[in-house]
């Protein structure tokens, strides 16, 4: 019989010396059969900790013992873990008492073959701190007969070496004992093997100067204050949770211990020790605090993410296809094509209402960054107080009403792409801040010193001149050529009157299926009007007008109705009722009149600027323009 079966022979380990060991170890064991899913054997340590007989236990499924239903994948793992790696620890398992109750537990498991068929050596501790003294205290009585017993053990390993050193390295704690003199008598393989020692070479001697001798950091360690030795000294059990072993090549690990004093005849003639190194638990506690903290940052991003992406939801972004084949947007599309997949920098310039955002959208998609976020900054609904905050983010506390932190729009766009969408109506003092962060790619939070990278490709987007602007010292020549490295003209809707009836049919799809009006027309006749139309406010103005026939229509047939697109200019809103059809106003009377408009559109919608049924609709012009004007005559407004 080779030794494998004479470890776990017909005779059972119970009738060997290495059995003796295993059974009276302070440590719950058991030798789990993991394909039988059953114990072959167990401790006494084990029946004490689960509450059955020997008998009970070993006629129980490990199953039912080993973690409740609910942790039954859990247990495969971590039995799949340690036959394919030899060993496995996990503290996240639980063990059912006989009376039913869950224990909290530590279990290390080590691969082993007995008579040829694969088992797993369990080391199973309770976590609970009164359990833990029980135990502790248990090991203390099981040890009170002394050294004697431990020579005996020892003495009887001796006659079966090999046998032995299968039994022992199973066990994946270091073990010793020690005298009164605080010399080595036992030492068991997986001590050794952890200290870069053979057993032999460390019998005899001191165990302190061998593993104990300095501090992590190279001070001395004084034996007096070595709590294994205190064992020896004051026969009360000591533990280690802090601790560090020097191996024999002069590295060091970390290591929890306990040192239980052997007392005979009521004196105490020595201890034993059971050490366990705790690095890799270490390591996997600092890999789980590492990618504890990255996932909070993340989750943070992605929830400011969430947030801005829930206000573009109700922005109504309507636009899902640039729709024409005239010549302007037939040469849109291989600019796109070409400026797409690099990270240069575009200027898209057009009226207001062209669909400079739509292009905007297309870049980014059909770009290498299309896989991340494409933030869109209103550059005109932002007061110039809160210019830095919006565009880098500030701290708690940076000022009055920062009770958070806040991530700004470069960080949230960071590796994407990020839209400055009326880019003209930045404050020249502002600008400078801008200049920076798109040349360095660098900025600080308000009221934060630490100075983030971030990598964005920036797409802006302008109604005005700029080069008028930068002419007048209204906008910085740096910043201007620092954006206008691929520029692409937005044309007016007058400029593509070609694409005018497939963008009526576009949109009469699409807002038929919104509202749930299918079976409308348009007529040929609707279309040369629609064709022959100057359309002021561009393509949003014509998307009004057709959810506005929608609306009004009776039958099939659209009743549209340009007069009627642009409520700014109604007769009662230009002069009184007694005034003359064909006054003539002056610029003042003209601004005038605007502002006046735009203040009624704001107080017919509840001061709600943007959607379907915001004042920007009213008015048959993009939300962003009207931001701009109201801003410029300095009137508050909701951003919503």
């Amino acid at each position: 019989m080779d030794e494998i079966e004479y470890i776990a022979g017909e005779a059972g380990l119970a009738n060997s010396a290495r059995h003796m060991a295993f059974e009276h170890c302070g440590e719950a064991l058991l030798v789990l059969n993991p394909i039988e899913n059953r114990f072959d054997d167990v401790n006494i340590a084990a029946c004490q900790l689960l509450g059955y007989s020997r008998q009970a236990l070993l006629s129980l499924s490990a199953t039912k013992v080993l973690g409740h239903r609910e942790q039954l994948p859990d247990l495969v793992v971590f039995t799949q873990a340690a036959m394919e790696n030899g060993s496995a620890w996990s503290n996240e398992l639980t063990c059912i008492h006989k009376d039913g109750d869950r224990i909290e537990v530590e279990i290390s498991a080590t691969y082993l073959k007995l008579k040829g068929k694969p088992h797993l050596v369990l080391v199973i501790r309770d976590l609970h701190h009164e359990r833990y003294q029980q135990d502790q205290a248990q090991t203390e009585r099981t040890m009170r007969a002394g050294l004697l017993e431990w020579q005996t053990i020892l003495n009887l390993f001796k006659e079966s070496e090999r046998g032995n050193q299968l039994l022992l390295s199973a066990v994946g704690d270091g073990i010793y004992s020690i005298n009164s003199e605080g010399l080595a008598t036992f030492v068991n393989p997986a001590g050794a093997r952890m200290l870069g020692w053979k057993p032999e070479e460390m019998l005899g001697k001191n165990i302190h100067r061998i593993h104990h001798h300095t501090h992590a950091d190279g001070s001395h360690y004084p034996v007096e204050d070595c709590p294994i030795y205190a064992a020896v000294r004051d026969g009360v059990v000591h533990e280690g949770l802090q601790e560090v072993f020097w191996r024999r090549d002069g590295s060091f690990f970390p290591v929890e211990f306990t040192s239980t004093p052997v007392i005979s005849a009521g004196s105490i003639v020595g201890a034993v020790v059971v050490f366990r190194d705790i690095t890799e638990r270490r390591n996997t506690e600092t890999q789980l605090q590492n990618a504890l903290t990255e996932l909070q940052a993340l989750k943070k991003r992605l929830e400011e993410q969430n947030a801005y992406l829930q206000e573009e939801i109700l922005t109504e972004h309507n636009y899902r296809e640039i729709v024409g084949q005239s010549d302007a947007i037939l040469q849109i599309a291989k600019q796109i094509d070409v400026v797409a997949p690099t990270d240069a920098n575009v200027l898209i310039h057009g009226e207001s209402g062209t669909g400079k955002e739509l292009i905007a959208r297309a870049i980014h998609q059909a770009s290498k960054r299309s896989d991340q976020p494409l933030i869109r900054v209103n550059c005109a609904a932002i007061p110039d107080d809160l210019f830095e905050s919006e565009f880098f983010g500030h701290v708690r506390g940076a000022f009055t009403g920062a009770i958070r932190d806040r991530v700004g729009r470069f960080e949230l766009a960071n590796g994407g792409t990020l839209f400055l969408d009326e880019i003209g109506e930045i404050p020249l003092e502002l600008q400078s801040k801008l200049l920076r962060v798109l040349q360095e790619g660098q900025f600080e939070r308000v009221g934060e010193e630490r100075t983030r990278n971030v990598t964005v490709r920036v797409i802006a987007a302008t109604n005005r001149d700029l080069r008028r602007e930068v002419a007048a010292k209204r906008f910085r020549e740096d910043l201007f050529f620092r954006l206008n490295v691929f520029p692409i003209y937005s044309p007016a809707l007058r400029e593509r009157r070609s694409d005018i009836p497939l963008l009526a049919t576009h949109f009469l799809k699409s807002v038929s299926e919104r509202l749930k009006m299918p079976g409308r027309r348009l007529s040929k006749s609707d279309i040369q009007r629609l064709q022959h139309y100057e359309w002021p406010g561009n393509i949003r103005e014509m998307q009004n007008v057709i959810e506005r026939a929608l609306i009004t229509s009776r039958g099939a047939d659209l009743n549209i109705e340009l007069s009627d697109s642009f409520p700014s200019i109604a007769a009662s809103d230009v002069i009184n009722s007694n005034a003359a059809s064909d006054q003539i106003l002056t610029d003042a009377q003209l601004r005038d009149l605007e502002h006046r408009n735009m203040l009624a559109a704001l107080k017919a919608c509840n001061g709600k600027l943007f959607g379907t049924d915001g004042a920007a609709a009213k008015l048959g012009i993009k939300p962003t323009t009207l931001a701009s004007r109201l801003k410029k005559a300095d009137v508050q407004f909701e951003s919503r």
